[in-house]
């Protein structure tokens, strides 16, 4: 059975790049199938570990499935970095003064992180369609805005008793901890990956199943000629902004709740930047999303092990994870330019 175009050539870039990742190695003089071993052990190797790297991938694959969104719209919503962090912060904030049991506190800070998200990335939006500022320039801007004031805060107002630290604020009652369930002896972030799952089907729904989603993607394709059709093409991109950020805070809270337990200045983790890697390699396709998403932070916890035990620095996962999206791209680009190529099945007629 012949795989698509596409398949053929994801699967050719993907063993390009392990191949070229060898290599590096090998020119560090680092043991490669050992490197490759401790990276799988490293993220997949105990039920802890594994409960880590789940905890990771809630929030990437919450700002990726938003970025679905907004590609849908044919929007580049690079400002999904700047929405994580104020949506990290407006749940800090409910997090720092709302007193009550955590069945109140914890859907107050989703809520939170939903209102921060959504009305930094409708600055965007309306920077957009009001100001025709590209979101790519306003996004960018307003992640820098974003970043500085989450560092204000932690340091100024919101910093802690006694000490301003760049370390983060105090950390938060346990009643805005996001609740774990015990089973293996192991704390389960249920809430966050339920979150995320959550996030892909009702995206993959919302683009499959409704009008919404249907004239969303016929803006994304031509907005001047879904205007001539009658489309609210302004109201259309604020939506997918509004939708887009609305996930994103939730990433941002949940990385505030249920993993640091307080506000810190890189609260997102370069989740937003890492999303948008993610989502172009899933082909914009919101079923997709989870998988890769889970691939990539595989990749970053497991990094951890190769320091520990090679000595080699962590941050050659980044590397890794690079070389796997160019190669993909790469290879993506060539398929459509090169239909007949031998890189590719040939479609019968």
């Amino acid at each position: 059975m012949n795989l698509s175009r596409t398949a053929m050539a994801t699967v050719v870039a993907f063993i390009a790049a392990l191949g070229v990742g060898i290599l590096l190695l090998l020119a560090v003089g680092a043991p490669p199938f050992e490197t490759l071993g401790l990276l799988v052990e490293g993220s997949l190797g105990s039920a802890s570990k594994i409960s880590i790297t789940l905890l990771a991938w809630s929030p990437l694959v919450l700002a990726a499935a938003g970025l679905v969104v907004t590609f849908a719209a044919g929007l580049w919503n690079i400002g999904v970095e700047g929405q994580i962090i104020m949506g990290a912060i407006a749940a800090t904030w409910v997090a720092r003064t709302i007193e009550g049991p955590g069945w109140v506190v914890i859907p107050l800070t989703i809520v939170a992180g939903v209102v921060g998200g959504v009305v930094w990335a409708l600055l965007v939006g309306v920077l957009k369609t009001r100001g025709h500022v590209h979101e790519i320039f306003g996004g960018l801007g307003l992640d820098f805005v974003a970043a500085g004031l989450a560092t204000y805060l932690v340091i100024g107002p919101w910093s802690r008793t006694g000490v301003a630290s760049t370390s983060g604020t105090d950390i938060f009652p346990e009643e805005a901890w996001m609740p774990t369930i015990d089973a293996l002896g192991v704390e389960w972030p249920v809430i966050p990956v339920l979150l995320g799952i959550t996030s892909v089907v009702l995206v993959w729904l919302l683009l499959k199943g409704t009008l919404f989603g249907l004239r969303l993607k016929a803006v994304g394709n031509n907005a001047y000629s879904s205007y001539l059709m009658g489309i609210p093409t302004d109201r259309y991109i604020l939506g997918a902004f509004a939708i887009g950020g609305g996930l994103a805070g939730i990433a941002g809270t949940v990385q505030v709740t249920a993993f640091h337990h307080k506000l810190v200045p890189a609260v997102s983790g370069g989740y937003g930047f890492l999303a948008i890697l993610v989502v172009l390699l899933a082909g914009f396709s919101a079923v997709a999303i989870a998988p890769i998403a889970l691939f990539f932070v595989a990749i970053s916890v497991g990094s951890t092990q190769i320091d520990l035990r090679l000595g080699l620095d962590s941050a050659f996962g980044g590397v890794l994870q690079g070389i796997i999206v160019l190669f993909v791209l790469f290879a993506g680009g060539w398929a459509a330019k090169h239909p007949n190529s031998s890189l590719t099945p040939q479609e019968e007629p």
